[in-house]
């Protein structure tokens, strides 16, 4: 019946209808967020009659891939879209520039500091050898009191996207989403 349903509906229609199927699937390691809140999913389009859906993870050696490619091929055959082709596109690389703006707030409220300004690296040359240094970015406030006065405890939280922060105000720690 749900094929038949998709088989009838016009291109338009179509494609809003996987659009609405794709922003149902949850991101596996933050569930607030939805793949397309995220910005993975690059493109959906059509080649003949088969629908090809293409993502671009956060980072090359995300583990999480897997899962996300399993849950977007599940959720499109339950919506009636059974002829589906998923691929997956490194470049151009993911930047937490295509997080969605009501999604960076949404990640605030689940306790997650949302990617702020990207952090500078400079490379300082002493004597003919150039060492590498990561600037601070910009102060990073907490997602539970809103204070700035936060401190990175480890550069790798939950998973590698995030860093451990702690806030010296309410005392507790959270990971920030780093930029990139």
């Amino acid at each position: 019946m749900v094929t038949t349903v998709v088989s009838t509906m016009s291109g338009t229609q179509r494609d809003a209808a996987v659009w609405q199927t794709l922003a149902r699937v949850p991101d596996p390691e933050i569930p607030v967020l939805s793949i397309v809140d995220l910005g993975i999913v690059r493109s959906v389009e059509w080649q003949a009659d088969e629908l090809v859906v293409t993502v671009t993870p956060t980072y090359s050696g995300c583990p999480a891939t897997e899962l996300i490619m399993s849950d977007i091929g599940r959720a499109l055959a339950s919506a009636g879209f059974a002829k589906h082709r998923l691929e997956i596109r490194l470049s151009p690389a993911w930047t937490t520039d295509w997080i969605a703006a009501e999604a960076q707030a949404r990640l605030a409220d689940y306790g997650i500091a949302p990617p702020g300004v990207k952090a500078v690296s400079t490379t300082h040359v002493i004597d003919a050898r150039a060492l590498s240094r990561r600037d601070r970015g910009a102060s990073v406030p907490c997602p539970r009191c809103g204070s700035m006065h936060t401190r990175e405890v480890s550069r790798f939280g939950s998973t590698p996207c995030k860093a451990q922060y702690a806030c010296d105000d309410c005392l507790e720690p959270f990971d920030y989403f780093k930029p990139h």
